[in-house]
């Protein structure tokens, strides 16, 4: 029983620390840099690679990596884990490309790219397809209030990384330059993440 337990209170806790980590990252980059080292603030959240912040951003994708790799609660959920975390490593390992890149900058950019769109994708299929799982023959209110909120944060991981690389392609360099929406875009995204797994480590909405 003890046993048990404890392999409850573990899961609850690694899914409370992304959740954390989630919700924390965009403010803590934002806050950070214009503490830190202030100046104009980088366009997207990969951007801070190449501010003060860097260290910052990578720890926080390797933490992420780590904990979404070691996440066993079900077989599906393990070999989403491992996906995610991989690809949170590669987001981490293989920059964004700079403001001019050279050739092998842009090719490490693509694979940056290819890492994000993964992860990201495979955070919205937690939130919209895994967390919304349950045993019960009929779900408690908590649950199908809970599963609302899963299925709205997943959707708004997919909508806000759609509606990022349009902005980041169609809108003008000044407008992109000057409203950063790709950045808030992704905080967007982000947040939902955690907020998502914040409500899975019963954080919020717990049964009564």
């Amino acid at each position: 029983m003890n046993e048990a337990r404890s392999l409850v209170l573990s899961y609850l806790g690694l899914r409370r620390a992304v959740g954390y980590i989630g919700i924390g990252l965009p403010f803590v980059l934002l806050f950070g840099k214009l503490l830190v080292q202030g100046g104009p603030l980088p366009g997207s959240i990969s951007a801070y690679y190449y501010s003060d912040m860097r260290n910052v951003l990578v720890g926080a994708l390797f933490a992420v990596a780590i904990f979404l790799i070691s996440y066993r609660y079900d077989r599906p959920d393990a070999r989403a884990g491992v996906l995610a975390g991989v690809m949170a490593i590669g987001v981490a390992l293989f920059p964004t490309s700079p403001a001019d890149p050279t050739v092998q900058a842009r090719v490490i950019g693509t694979v940056h790219l290819v890492c994000a769109a993964v992860f990201f994708l495979t955070l919205a299929y937690f939130s919209y397809f895994l967390f919304t799982r349950t045993d019960q023959v009929e779900p408690t209110p908590r649950k199908k209030q809970r599963n609302v909120v899963y299925r709205v944060c997943g959707i708004l991981i997919v909508v806000c990384i759609v509606l990022a690389v349009l902005a980041d392609n169609l809108l003008g360099k000044v407008l992109v330059d000057e409203l950063h929406p790709v950045f808030w875009l992704e905080s967007v995204a982000i947040v939902a993440f955690g907020v998502s797994w914040l409500i899975k480590g019963e954080t919020i909405l717990r049964d009564r």
